[in-house]
């Protein structure tokens, strides 16, 4: 049974990156390996202490009512003592992708600029594996900084098929799991909400390529990419908030333990209590 990781393969390349040469700078092995360089140096983006302390308040509460805007998660953190103003919360909602107008985390920001598609899901039976892939981006929070990681999702198993972290919400790491994803399978639909990542030419020119339908999520519906938020869910309060891990390469580390368990070991009840893995592969 095969097993990718995206991390996996960004943490191969970047051990081939050797700083220091002369002749060839870290900037030019990194467009040589194909590598994002922000994740070869992999270092969590960074706030101040206190910042990060708000921020991980913020996820966890957003968590629960997505539907508090910076008002209201103001109000939150000051009954928890912190004493803030409605600014300063809505800075930090929008360093981490939340908006409240949205009933889910909107870590990605639509381009105006860019072509949109239609969300094709509405009413679609979804019968099998590779029939509809899904993607989506969430903050993670770590004891001294965070990253940003994105999942690509088989809908029908709901298997996680790749995943990859960044430090920045640049589409290089949007792409780079999109590359490992299509050595795995093929869909026939690829769901995305309508982030500049998501909307980016090198983005859906690769997923045109590829013969794929593209579907993105209707501007304010909380529920057009249900699976991947649910897994959100599943992540952070069964591994992320348990570990609270101190570096990225840690964090790295985890989500890989992590992501086995759930493809492989745990039982989930719409799939008749089979794992992801069992229906994806057979």
């Amino acid at each position: 049974m095969a097993e990718k990781k995206g991390c996996r393969g960004q943490l191969r390349r970047s051990a081939l990156v050797e700083p220091g040469r002369p002749a060839l700078s870290v900037r030019r092995q990194c467009e040589l390996l194909g590598l994002n360089r922000a994740s070869y140096y992999y270092r969590a983006a960074s706030e101040t202490a206190l910042n990060l302390e708000l921020m991980r308040c913020i996820d966890e509460q957003y968590l629960k009512t997505p539907f508090y805007g910076r008002l209201r998660m103001t109000v939150h953190l000051q009954r928890l003592g912190y004493t803030v103003n409605h600014k300063r919360v809505q800075r930090l909602m929008q360093v981490m992708g939340l908006q409240a107008i949205y009933p889910r985390r909107r870590t990605t920001v639509a381009d105006a600029g860019l072509r949109k598609y239609p969300y094709l899901l509405r009413n679609l039976p979804v019968e099998r594996p590779n029939q509809v892939w899904a993607t989506d981006i969430t903050y993670v929070p770590l004891a001294q900084g965070f990253m940003y990681l994105v999942v690509i999702m088989d809908w029908f198993s709901r298997y996680v098929l790749t995943w990859e972290l960044s430090n920045t919400l640049d589409g290089l790491f949007c792409l780079d799991a999109l590359e490992t994803a299509l050595t795995i399978g093929c869909p026939d639909i690829f769901n995305s909400d309508q982030g500049a990542q998501f909307t980016a030419l090198a983005f859906t020119t690769r997923l045109e390529r590829a013969a794929i339908r593209i579907s993105m999520d209707g501007r304010g519906r909380a529920y057009d990419n249900i699976f991947v938020e649910r897994l959100w869910r599943s992540l952070k309060y069964e591994d992320i908030y348990l570990h609270r891990y101190a570096t990225a390469p840690a964090l790295a580390a985890g989500l890989e333990r992590y992501f086995v368990f759930y493809n492989q070991d745990r039982p989930h009840q719409s799939l008749g209590y089979r794992t992801p893995a069992t229906v994806y592969w057979t």
